[in-house]
């Protein structure tokens, strides 16, 4: 039986609970936290933050799974079995060199914050709990992967908080691309012989002197960024090979697309122009833009103010896009959020080696606490209200049955 629409005695007894039982635990988050960030790993190598994150779930009664959805350190840790299943989900891959300058130590904590707390109260709500291990979102697409084999059918809303400098309720996200673009040329001796090679490090210099001057003429929101993967070997040997790594970044699919056809006429022009030939490829699925689903949104924004947290006002939250992420894929198909949650870095933002140290200081573990509250609120309150609740449940079926169709 479904729980009756929201009321604020049922709310705020179903919260105390939910409070109490991260209260509980909150030295173990905070541990955890600290824990993932001391050993940072990469896309889909996260075998040991995976294991570290699945730990108190398995201790609290909740199944685990791992190696979900063909990838080794995906997991799903679930606990209940209310016919309404929240998806709340953990990253815990880092930056390579600079570790984990975006805080990923402090997502997976407060995930496991959260699906704890919901399992003390998931009977009462008829909930089931669903805690989602989703590997590689630095590079590599975890949660598409796991999208498209079917990880998430059963989720009725996805919801995660991320740190950053400041609080964003509604964060806004870019489409990108993550591409090698790599150039074939001839080796030759660079000083007896060089009229004999083609050089493919010069392709590569053309296309970015190309790519530079398209910046003046790209659309608001459009972005390329990238480096030279390689471009020789010696001095002394024309370069026979080069690569590029690129991201090209977009606010939605169709800008996206309009910048890949650009691009692509920058890298097509150092091969011709030095006698290479070339190919693109793409490293990861396409990263899409965000969407948050709106009632989750109010309510996660309500919930954060009551923690005494008071985030961007709307009207500025599309001025402060925060990259791009692969939760963006997910909350085109399922109902679902991706607050920022800001801690104090000392002026550093995510991605420098400040942000780092950051990440595991006092105010990023309050931010492990308040960010674990805010989303475990947040399911409690939608779970609880029948309008919202039967919409969810209608979005889980709609989309069952079209994977149904799909295999056939």
């Amino acid at each position: 039986m479904s729980p009756p629409r929201s009321g604020f005695d049922r709310d705020a007894a179903l919260f105390a609970a939910a409070d109490h039982a991260i209260a509980a635990c909150r030295t173990q988050l905070i541990a955890l936290s600290h824990d993932i960030h001391a050993e940072p790993e990469l896309a889909f190598e996260e075998f040991r933050s995976a294991a570290k994150t699945v730990e108190p779930l398995r201790e609290n009664g909740f199944k685990i799974e791992m190696g979900i959805a063909d990838l080794p350190t995906a997991f799903v840790a679930e606990y209940g079995s209310g016919d309404l299943t929240v998806g709340i989900f953990a990253e815990y891959d880092a930056l390579p060199e600079i570790g984990h300058a975006c805080g990923h130590n402090m997502i997976a904590a407060s995930a496991v914050g959260a699906g704890l707390a919901l399992a003390a109260v998931a009977d009462a709500c008829d909930i089931t709990v669903k805690v989602l291990g989703t590997p590689a979102e630095e590079s590599g697409g975890g949660k598409v992967l796991m999208l498209e084999r079917g990880a998430f059918d059963d989720l009725a809303m996805a919801l995660m908080v991320h740190p950053g400098p400041e609080d964003i309720a509604g964060a806004h996200s870019l489409t990108l691309a993550d591409l090698s673009v790599v150039f074939h040329g001839r080796e030759s001796h660079a000083s007896a012989a060089p009229q004999y090679g083609r050089n493919a490090g010069d392709a590569v210099t053309i296309a970015q002197v190309a790519l530079g001057l398209l910046r003046q003429h790209l659309l608001p929101g459009q972005q390329l960024h990238g480096i030279v993967g390689s471009g020789g070997v010696a001095p002394n040997i024309v370069p026979g090979h080069a690569e590029l790594l690129y991201y090209l970044r977009a606010v939605d699919s169709a800008t996206l697309d309009d910048l890949m056809q650009r691009a692509s006429a920058c890298f097509e022009a150092g091969a011709l122009a030095t006698g290479c030939t070339h190919e693109i490829r793409k490293l990861a699925p396409t990263y899409t833009e965000l969407v948050p689903d709106a009632a989750l949104l109010r309510i996660y924004r309500e919930q954060i103010r009551a923690l005494g947290r008071e985030p961007l006002a709307p009207e500025l939250e599309a001025q402060r896009p925060l990259g791009s992420t692969d939760m963006g894929n997910v909350t085109k198909v399922i109902p679902g959020i991706h607050p920022v949650i800001g801690i104090d870095a000392g002026g550093a933002v995510t991605h420098q080696p400040a942000f780092t140290a950051a990440a595991v200081n006092a105010s990023a573990d309050r931010a492990v606490i308040d960010g674990a509250t805010a989303l475990a609120r947040t399911a409690i309150q939608l779970a609880g209200d029948r309008l919202h609740r039967d919409r969810l449940s209608e979005r889980v079926i709609q989309r069952q049955f079209q994977r149904q169709e799909d295999i056939r």
